[in-house]
C-alpha cells in the first residue's frame, strides 16, 4: 500500500507505530528510528515514514504506546556478578541503548546459583519481558539457557557455551596487545606481565596478546615467563618483589588487572623505584576507584563494558523485531592513559 492510499481511521482507535510502519512499508524498528530522528535511516525513508505518520494523525503519545504494542516494554538482565563490578556498567550501556526506545531493564542477581537463576528466570517470564540479557560473573563461557524460552536471549561479557546463541564479549587478546604496544611505544623493552588466575580464559587471552606483541619486536618477557597468581593487590606486591630479584633492570610491568597493578605500584615504591620514570605500570579493567586513586594514577586498558551493554541491547532489540543473530560479537578495548606510564628519556 502506498502512502497516498490511506485507509480510513478506525473509529475509537488511535493509530499505532505498527500502522505507520505498515503504511510506509518499513519495519517497526525503522519507523521508530525515523520518528525519533535516530541515525542510520535514509532521508527518503524518513520522509516516507513522517508522511505516513502525518496522514494517520499519529501523535508522540501514540508513538510511546505503539513501540510497546503487544509487548511489555521491559527486558530482564540476569547477572551473577555479586558486587556489580561488571554488571552495572553493562546495565548502564543497555539502558542507554534502550532509553530512546522507551524500554525498561529489570536487574536480577543470580549470585552464581543455578537454582536462584531459574527462580529469577521464571519471575521475569511471568512479567512478560520481551527479552533477556545474561551477564556472567567472569569472562568465560557459561551454560546456555536453552532454546525453549519464548523470548530472545543475548549473553554479555561471558559468552554462552552454545555457538548458536548470540553473545557480546570484550576482545581480551587485542587488549593484551594494546597494553604491550603502549609500553613499547614508550620505549620500554624489559617488560614483565603479572596477572591473575590462569583458569580464566581472559587471563590467557590477555597474556597471549601481550606475548605475541613482544615477540613481534624480537623481545621476551622480563622474568622469563608470565607470572600467574591471584586477582589481588597482595599478589601484585609479592610477584613484583620476586620479579625485582630476578631482573633488577626491569623497566615496565603490564598487570592483568587494576587490583594487581596497585600491588605492583606499592612494591616498586617500597623498593625505591620511581614510577613512571624508571618503571612504567599499566593495568587492565579501568576500575576508576582503583585506577584514579592510585599514586600515581594508573594507565589501564578499558574493556568497554558499557559498549558491551549497548551492543547487547541492540542485538536484543533486533531479535525482538525478529532479526535473531548468533555467534560471538567482539567489542574492542580502549587505552586510558594516566600518569603511571610515560616515554623513557
Amino acid at each position: 500500500m502506498s502512502v497516498e492510499e490511506v485507509p480510513p481511521k478506525r473509529r475509537g482507535r488511535s493509530a499505532t507505530l505498527r500502522d505507520v510502519a505498515s503504511l510506509a512499508g518499513v519495519s517497526i524498528a525503522t519507523a521508530s528510528k525515523a520518528l525519533n530522528n535516530r541515525r542510520h535511516v535514509g532521508a527518503e525513508t524518513r520522509v516516507r515514514v513522517q508522511s505516513a505518520a502525518d496522514q494517520l494523525d499519529f501523535s508522540p503519545n501514540a508513538l510511546a504506546q505503539g513501540m510497546v504494542a503487544q509487548r511489555s516494554g521491559t527486558v530482564g538482565l540476569i547477572t551473577s556478578d555479586l558486587v556489580g563490578r561488571f554488571s552495572i556498567p553493562v546495565l548502564r550501556g543497555a539502558e542507554d541503548a534502550f532509553g530512546s526506545e522507551r524500554m525498561s531493564v529489570l536487574l536480577c542477581d543470580a549470585r552464581e546459583d543455578r537454582i536462584r537463576e531459574q527462580h529469577h528466570l521464571r519471575a521475569l517470564m511471568s512479567r512478560r519481558v520481551d527479552g533477556l540479557i545474561v551477564v556472567g560473573a567472569r569472562p568465560d563461557p557459561r551454560p546456555s539457557l536453552g532454546k525453549e524460552l519464548d523470548v530472545p536471549v543475548v549473553y554479555a561479557y561471558a559468552p554462552s557455551d552454545d555457538p548458536t546463541d548470540m553473545s557480546v564479549v570484550a576482545d581480551d587478546f587485542a587488549g593484551g596487545r594494546l597494553a604491550m604496544d603502549h609500553l613499547l611505544v614508550c620505549g620500554r623493552r624489559r617488560i614483565a606481565h603479572i596477572t591473575g588466575d590462569p583458569g580464566y580464559g581472559a587471563t590467557q587471552e590477555r597474556a597471549r596478546g601481550a606475548s605475541e606483541r613482544l615477540q613481534e619486536e624480537g623481545l621476551q618477557l622480563a622474568g622469563g615467563a608470565v607470572m600467574f597468581g591471584e586477582w589481588s593487590e597482595a599478589w601484585g606486591r609479592g610477584a613484583t618483589r620476586l620479579l625485582l630479584e630476578r631482573q633488577p633492570d626491569l623497566d615496565a610491568v603490564f598487570a592483568g588487572s587494576d587490583q594487581i597493578a596497585r600491588g605492583v605500584l606499592d612494591a616498586l615504591i617500597e623498593a625505591g623505584r620511581r614510577v613512571p620514570e624508571e618503571v612504567a605500570v599499566i593495568g587492565f579493567d579501568n576500575w576508576e576507584v582503583l585506577a584514579t586513586g592510585s599514586r600515581p594514577p594508573l594507565t589501564t586498558v578499558d574493556p568497554s563494558l558499557e559498549n558491551i551493554g549497548r551492543a547487547a541491547a541492540m542485538r536484543l532489540a533486533a531479535a525482538i523485531e525478529g532479526h535473531v543473530g548468533s555467534g560471538i560479537e567482539v567489542e574492542p578495548c580502549r587505552l586510558v592513559t594516566r600518569s603511571s606510564t610515560a616515554p623513557l628519556h
